[in-house]
């Protein structure tokens, strides 16, 4: 059994031992090159003896040139392009030479001569003239007479007012009288009340009793008295 094992170990002896010799050598290399690397021999040094110092020689100032920084100059603006274009100038028209204007002189009026008025004529306008004079003092005269007359129908209705407790000045009460010719009261109405019903009722029957009222003796006259309007208040005086 040993002498099989060993018939069959043998040839691989040879490879491991020239392997071991192979490693040995490369290590004694290794060990011999770096002893002689580390025992090399310093170089030798020069040293120059002097009597005396140099004179110091004076260094050389150093300029440093800075760079001059660059300004940026602005760059034009361009005026952005209107998205609509806007219509061109017109140029204004040379003006038209002025024309000569033509003044047209009014015509002369001729003088009208007036017509002469005869001395009839005037007559008849200083006629008309009397007339309108006269018929502004009639209507003067006749306005004198009306108010006259209608003072007198107040005065007389008045004398019949038997004030009541209640009067007060600043009361006032107004009524409507309608005559007849001989001066009697065909109806009396109330058309404004003073706001004391026992002051309006007392000048109510005053003026029925005042009747008959006094009347123009002139006929023509009656159409201004047919239909009175009378006011009444108790600060009234006779």
């Amino acid at each position: 059994m040993s002498a099989l094992a060993y018939s069959y170990s043998e040839p691989y002896k040879l490879p491991a031992g020239a392997l071991a010799l192979v490693v040995h050598g490369a290590f004694f290399a290794l060990l011999y090159f770096g002893v002689n690397w580390h025992n090399e021999q310093p170089q030798g040094m020069v040293v120059d003896i002097w009597n005396a110092l140099p004179a110091p020689q004076a260094e050389p100032v150093k300029v440093v040139l800075q760079p001059v920084p660059q300004v940026e100059q602005p760059r034009p603006v361009t005026p952005p392009k209107a998205d609509i274009a806007l219509p061109a100038k017109k140029k204004p028209k040379a003006p038209e030479p002025k024309q000569a204007v033509e003044v047209k002189k009014p015509p002369v009026q001729l003088k009208q001569t007036v017509p002469k008025i005869s001395e009839a004529e005037l007559a008849q306008q200083a006629a008309q003239a009397e007339q309108g004079r006269a018929r502004e003092a009639q209507v003067a005269a006749t306005g004198k007479v009306v108010d006259e007359y209608v003072a007198r129908i107040r005065a007389k209705i008045k004398r019949n007012i038997v004030m009541p407790p209640d009067a007060q000045d600043n009361m006032q009460a107004e009524f409507d009288v309608i005559l007849i010719p001989d001066g009697s009261v065909l109806s009396v109405k109330l058309t404004k009340p003073s706001g004391s019903i026992a002051y309006d009722e007392v000048v109510e029957r005053a003026i029925m009793k005042a009747q008959r009222l006094p009347l123009p003796p002139d006929p023509s006259l009656f159409n201004r008295f047919r239909e009175l309007h009378l006011t009444f208040t108790p600060k009234e005086k006779e």
